[in-house]
């Protein structure tokens, strides 16, 4: 059981998408935010866990490590467009396809390097992971909306993924570049 607990926490945070749509559509304003926000915010645990699991009971495999990566990159995209829909601004919309673009861009590049052979590997910079926490921390607050007393948390969620969809402009070309060097 306890070998296959990493796997199904990522399953998991697939099988959330749905409920994180219906709850946002489904409950009526603010409530559909904020639940959509909580489910968000679960599935980002859910992703820590999954990773530190699997390092800590040693039973990481290949199929996890392909499947981590696309469930985060499925989460990421159908909130970003739940953020879109309830918030269709230029600077929102195009902010959530930057961000998408860099993740489909990227996955058809590691899937080149591997179609020729080259194995080049990344490693995770500074950059990639203030990108991340950008990017989540503004995903929950775009979705929960709500201000929390004197704490404008839209606008907050907002100015997060202006400089998220900057740091992924940066963090792509780094990631192409290396890759470059490694063809």
């Amino acid at each position: 059981m306890l070998r296959n607990l990493p796997t199904w926490l990522t399953w998991s945070r697939i099988a959330m998408i749905p409920l994180m749509v219906v709850l946002f559509y489904g409950l009526p304003d603010p409530w559909g935010g904020i639940a959509a926000a909580l489910i968000f915010a679960v599935a980002g645990l859910t992703d820590w866990l999954d990773g530190y699991l699997a390092r800590r009971l040693e039973v990481t495999s290949r199929f996890g490590a392909f499947l981590d990566p696309v469930a985060d990159k499925l989460i990421v995209a159908a909130a970003l467009v739940l953020v879109v829909h309830d918030d269709a601004t230029l600077g929102i919309a195009v902010a959530a396809i930057v961000i998408i673009g860099r993740e489909i861009a990227i996955s058809a590049l590691r899937e080149w390097m591997s179609a020729i052979g080259s194995r080049a590997r990344v490693a995770v910079s500074w950059i990639g992971k203030v990108k991340t926490t950008a990017q989540m921390v503004s995903i929950f607050l775009l979705l929960w909306a709500v201000p929390l007393g004197p704490v404008p948390v839209y606008l907050l969620g907002e100015w997060l993924l202006y400089l998220a969809a900057v740091l992924t402009l940066i963090s792509m070309a780094q990631y192409m570049l290396a890759a470059r060097r490694g063809a």
